[in-house]
C-alpha cells in the first residue's frame, strides 16, 4: 500500500472517531427539580416527568448514551430508557447542592433541545385496565392541570381523556378501531372513561398521556 493511501486511511479513522465521540450536556439539576416538584402530592402520585432531548431537525429523540447527576460529593447514575427519556428524583438537597445532570449524547448538542413529558408511570403499562383504574389516570391529570392553573385556569390546558402510546407498527382488532386516532393512538374521551368500561388491549403501551385541550 503506497504511503499516501495509508495517511488517508489514518485520516479517514481520526475523523470517524470524532464523529463519534459523544458530547456532553451539562444541565442544573433545579431545572429538572422545578417540573418534579409539581408531582409530590398524593393526587398526582401516578404520573411522572420523563426527560429526553429532541432533535431539532429530525422528528426524534437525541440518542443518549448514560445521563448521572453529579455533585462535589458524590455521583449518581440515572437509567436511560429505550426510547431515550429518563427521570430524575424529587430531592431539594440536590438543588441546595447545585447538583448537574450530565448527559452524553451520540448527537450533537447543540442539534438537541430538552423535552419534558408528562406521563404515567411504567408500573400502569399493561393490556388490562378496570374502569377504576382509567378513573385513577384521568383523576390524575385533572388534578395536576387543576393545581397548574389556580386562579388563571381559563388560560391552561386541560384533560380531556387519556391517550394510550404504541409502536407505530401495531395493528388492533376491529373492536378498538373506533378508538384509535390519527397518531395510531386509543384515545379515550372524557365521555368514554365515565362510562363505567373496561379496557382490553392486545399489547402494552409505551406510555399514557393525558389528551390535552386548551
Amino acid at each position: 500500500m503506497k504511503i499516501s493511501n495509508v495517511i488517508l486511511l489514518v485520516a479517514g479513522c481520526s475523523l470517524l472517531q470524532t464523529q463519534l465521540r459523544a458530547e456532553t450536556l451539562d444541565v442544573e439539576y433545579s431545572s429538572f427539580y422545578s417540573h418534579v416538584k409539581k408531582l409530590d402530592d398524593p393526587d398526582t402520585n401516578a404520573l411522572r416527568f420523563a426527560f429526553g432531548f429532541q432533535h431539532i431537525a429530525e422528528k426524534r429523540l437525541c440518542n443518549i448514551s448514560s445521563a448521572k447527576i453529579i455533585t462535589q460529593k458524590q455521583t449518581l447514575p440515572l437509567t436511560v430508557e429505550k426510547n431515550n427519556r429518563f427521570t430524575v428524583p424529587t430531592d431539594k438537597i440536590l438543588k441546595i447542592a447545585k447538583a448537574k445532570v450530565v448527559i452524553e449524547l451520540d448527537d450533537q448538542a447543540n442539534r438537541c433541545d430538552m423535552s419534558v413529558q408528562l406521563e404515567t408511570l411504567p408500573s400502569f403499562l399493561k393490556t388490562q385496565y378496570s374502569h377504576d383504574e382509567l378513573l385513577l389516570l384521568f383523576n390524575q391529570y385533572q388534578a395536576f392541570f387543576d393545581k397548574m392553573g389556580g386562579f388563571l385556569s381559563f388560560m391552561m390546558p386541560s384533560a380531556e381523556g387519556l391517550l394510550f402510546h404504541f409502536d407505530v407498527d401495531e395493528s388492533f382488532p376491529e373492536s378498538l378501531q373506533a378508538l384509535v386516532d390519527e397518531n395510531g393512538a386509543i384515545a379515550l374521551s372524557k365521555t368514554w372513561i365515565m362510562q363505567q368500561k373496561d379496557l382490553y388491549l392486545p399489547y402494552k403501551p409505551l406510555r399514557i398521556t393525558a389528551n390535552v385541550e386548551k
